[in-house]
């Protein structure tokens, strides 16, 4: 664990899959066709906290969704790729506008789509319940499953490895 706090002190960038991430990976589809999808209320805030600390969130999906842009804009995040069926383009066009390096920067996942990206960032973390080849190739996976906390997991440990989740739990108490 030591080596991924180490890692994770150094991360300036995080980017997440959607589906099976911040999602269960469930789609509703309604009769007119309008998708819905569920988030987890604690992986919400948990981003706001970790943006407030100055680390910048982003988002690189396959899948195209109203629902998405509505959520990722009530939760401050600006880099939202959407209909990146291959996600490494996105993730070098915004590594390249933030001027970020790959050592900074961490993605997490749940689906081998995920994997080109993953293999290429400094922390590469799975959601407990991703595809096993995921898994296989992460630095870290957190302990709860995607859209059930996991988001909040990664957060909250990267905050500790800054050295900040002391000081934002406390603001609470």
């Amino acid at each position: 664990m030591k080596d991924i706090l180490e890692k994770a002190s150094r991360i300036r960038l995080l980017i997440f899959d959607v589906d099976g991430v911040l999602t269960d990976g469930s789609l509703f589809v309604g009769d007119d066709g309008q998708e819905y999808k569920a988030f987890h209320s604690q992986d919400g805030h948990g981003i706001k906290m970790l943006i407030r600390h100055g680390v910048t969130v982003a988002i690189i999906t396959g899948r195209t969704s109203k629902v998405v842009e509505h959520r990722m804009n009530n939760l401050g995040i600006e880099h939202v790729y959407q209909g990146q069926l291959d996600k490494l383009p996105a993730y070098e066009k915004l590594a390249s506008d933030l001027d970020i390096s790959a050592a900074e920067t961490a993605y997490v996942g749940d689906d081998v789509v995920d994997l080109p990206v993953m293999r290429r960032v400094g922390l590469a973390i799975a959601v407990q319940d991703a595809h096993p080849l995921v898994r296989q190739h992460s630095h870290w996976q957190t302990p709860r499953c995607g859209g059930r906390g996991a988001a909040r997991d990664v957060c909250e440990m990267l905050m500790e490895a800054q050295g900040v989740l002391d000081q934002e739990m406390s603001s609470y108490l």
